[in-house]
């Protein structure tokens, strides 16, 4: 039977398939009409008419696929990326597919969350297995209508064929496809025959991008909405303890202003309205708690690490023995301070609360958790509450705590209208949840020119460091390790700052590690491969990283930055980390222009097994390596009596355009499934300039930002 060149199309069908891999996710996925080859995307696909399947693929009467995407986009790539693995084993043409943003939802979806960089780590195989499922029953059903062995049966572009040269379109044998038994098993392509996955695919919201089509929080109104503006405590410490609205409400267009909690809520038909008014707000604080300034954590955290007050994370051999029998021991404590955010997009969400039901739609990173704790406080049923997602301007962890999306749903309530909450820069900064300020201090016992002793201690505010970070590259290396921690209480909100806590961490280990070379008078490259040497063959399950993979992307950076060979003034620096699943091993090119340093380079060596999207993983790699740059070089944020000292970016330094370097990309090939790219490239970008600042200036950072330490330092204007 030759294929028509009619398309036939049932009206619905659907399956579903569970229990597909590690990771727990429940895939729902249904399978749908006629893939043609001769569809063509369409320019606007408003008018099409859709055939509705379920939280996965919807298809049109042109042959055209529409796949959801599950998880949250932060600009990490995953609504291009997640739909590129059901395509590739569904066996669709990627330009026959449409990509759009699934909403919240528990009963098909699992692990909607956008963190960690574990999005494509989690999806690989249980999306991979949705596409390949769907795939074979449809071959099923051609071989079924054929009469065939269907192992004789092969798929290209949606079109089925036979050994016989007879063509089927998926759409022509959907129907019976559906009412066939869900196969337990499926054989999924090898990454050989991948059409795809690893090639270089644009972000499917380009376009929309850049003309500025509606996509973001920001953008989301409907009609009758209100938007809010919230006046919060002025500083930490601080508690409402009356108000005087009384001017606020004289300005046009507000419609009520409100307390809840400790904050002041001014409802008005717009922004300026509303922004307006709050600055007329008349409110009077109150001191909770002590009002804590900068040089106050400073005192505590060193206090710390002087201190006997820790929990032991993780404790190898006797370190107080290796210790005690060094020939030699190296100190240094390394310090950064808190940091905000900065996400582009500032905070903003919809909430419309009714008798019915809690709707919400906004940028989050956190959809399930975020919809389950604002039904606990509504008291609500958590089917009454729904989440839409819209696309996010930036994350980077402060999106995953939905306090923005809690406080629309609650002055929704309280107003008994649609509302949109939306933050101003200042707000965004002064009411933030912070990258916690952290001092770590590492020992070193050398004994016989041997690395013999290795002690890190942690003091940070209100958080310590996860438990896996104790297991990272050096544990395992050295005989002799343990890590320690400590914590002060602060009423400064803190959370997770992209790559949490290796953010800095890498920073302080790997300068230490130079600084190690140096007093062992080695070659801090080698330093780093032999210490690697002892971890292979250990049996050690607490260990995260693989030393082989590690090995490879150090000897691969080095060969590629061409280490060592570099004309005269060009001064490199090396950092290498494993974080997120990730090895990277990165160097970084500095001149001295006017004796300041400048990164001209940055040459990054990446293992994150499988490419799926070269060009989005580029993306990710050059976004984390200057986020990384700028936040070590210039990033600062204090506190006096509770008040953050900086809230805008006239006096908050960023990295500049004309401070980015070039930064060149090397991935390791492999056949491994894919790890996290969103944060792992920020945590060594810090260490390799500090170790080229070191070779340029003869100086070692020791504090972040280095533009200020080496102003401390006297060695900058």
């Amino acid at each position: 039977m030759k294929r028509s060149t009619t398309p036939s199309f049932s009206r619905r069908s659907f399956i579903r398939t569970s229990a597909l891999a590690s990771g727990g996710m429940l895939i729902g996925f249904n399978l749908f009409q006629a893939c043609k080859p001769e569809a063509a995307p369409p320019v606007d696909i408003a008018d099409l008419n859709f055939n509705d399947f379920n939280a996965f693929i919807k298809i049109a009467d042109n042959g055209m696929v529409t796949i959801f995407s599950p998880n949250p986009e932060i600009g990490q790539g995953v609504k291009t990326s997640m739909p590129m693995l059901i395509a590739e084993e569904l066996d669709v043409a990627w330009e026959n597919v449409v990509v759009a943003q699934g909403a919240l939802d528990t009963k098909n979806f699992t692990r909607q969350v956008a963190g960690g960089s574990q999005s494509l780590r989690h999806g690989w195989e249980p999306l991979r297995k949705t596409g390949a499922t769907a795939r074979q029953m449809l071959v099923n059903a051609a071989a079924a209508k054929w009469g065939v062995d269907p192992a004789t049966c092969s798929t290209e572009n949606g079109v089925i064929s036979n050994s016989n040269g007879d063509t089927l379109g998926y759409g022509e044998v959907v129907k019976e496809a559906a009412s066939l038994e869900i196969p337990e098993d499926v054989t999924l392509k090898k990454p050989k025959d991948f059409k795809i996955i690893g090639k270089d695919i644009p972000n499917v919201d380009i376009d929309k991008i850049v003309t500025g089509k509606p996509l973001y929080g920001m953008d989301y109104k409907e009609e009758g909405m209100l938007y809010v503006s919230v006046v919060r405590p002025p500083a930490f410490g601080k508690k409402l303890e009356d108000f005087d609205a009384t001017d606020a409400k004289g300005v046009k267009g507000v419609f009520d202003v409100f307390k809840f909690g400790d904050k002041i809520a001014v409802l008005a038909e717009n922004t300026w309205s509303a922004m307006k008014a709050k600055k007329m707000v008349k409110a009077k604080w109150q001191d909770d708690s002590k009002l804590e300034n900068t040089e106050d954590y400073n005192k505590a955290l060193t206090a710390l690490l002087d201190g006997k007050d820790f929990n032991t994370m993780r404790a190898d051999g006797d370190v107080k023995k290796a210790f005690a029998e060094a020939d030699k021991v190296l100190e240094r404590t390394y310090e950064s301070p808190f940091l905000p955010h900065n996400c582009m997009e500032p905070m903003n969400f919809f909430a419309d609360v009714t008798a019915e039901k809690v709707r919400l739609v906004g940028p989050i990173q956190t959809p399930a958790g975020t919809a389950r704790r604002i039904a606990e406080l509504l008291n609500r049923k958590p089917e009454e509450v729904t989440v839409d997602m819209t696309r996010m301007g930036g994350g980077f962890g402060r999106r995953l705590y939905g306090d923005f999306a809690i406080e629309a749903a609650e002055i929704s309530n309280i107003a008994k209208k649609p509302v949109k909450v939306v933050y101003s820069r200042e707000d965004d900064m002064s009411a933030g949840i912070y990258r916690p300020a952290i001092k770590y201090r590492i020992s070193a016992a050398i004994k016989d020119g041997k690395l013999t002793g290795y002690h890190l201690k942690e003091a940070a505010v209100n958080s310590n460091m996860y438990g896996l970070i104790p297991n990272f590259f050096p544990a395992g290396a050295v005989e002799n390790y343990q890590v320690d921690v400590a914590k002060y209480d602060s009423n400064i909100t803190i959370g997770a700052w992209r790559a949490p806590y290796t953010n800095f961490l890498a920073f302080a280990e790997q300068s230490f590690f130079d600084e190690l070379a140096e007093v062992m008078e080695v070659d801090n490259i080698q330093l780093r491969l032999d210490l690697l040497q002892n971890v292979k063959g250990h049996n050690d399950e607490r260990i995260q990283y693989s030393p082989e993979r590690l090995e490879q992307v150090i000897k691969t950076a080095v060969e590629k930055s061409e280490w060592g060979k570099k004309p005269e003034g060009v001064f490199q620096g090396f950092s290498s980390y494993y974080c997120h699943n990730t090895h990277v091993a990165e160097v970084a090119d500095v001149v001295l222009e006017n004796d300041q340093p400048v990164v001209k380079k940055i040459t990054c060596v990446v293992d994150c097994g499988i490419v799926v999207n070269p060009l989005g993983a580029k993306n990710q790699i050059e976004g984390g390596v200057i986020d990384g740059i700028g936040h070590a070089m210039y990033g600062d944020f204090s506190f006096k009596d509770g008040v953050p000292q900086d809230t805008n970016f006239n006096t908050y330094r960023l990295i500049r355009m004309n401070e980015t370097p070039i930064v060149e990309t090397h991935f390791i090939e492999s056949d491994i499934a894919p790890t996290g790219l969103g944060e792992p490239t920020l945590p060594p970008a810090g260490a390799a300039i500090a170790n080229a600042i070191r070779a340029a200036k003869g100086v070692r950072m020791t504090k972040q930002p280095f533009v200020k330490n080496m102003k401390e330092k006297a060695l900058l204007g």
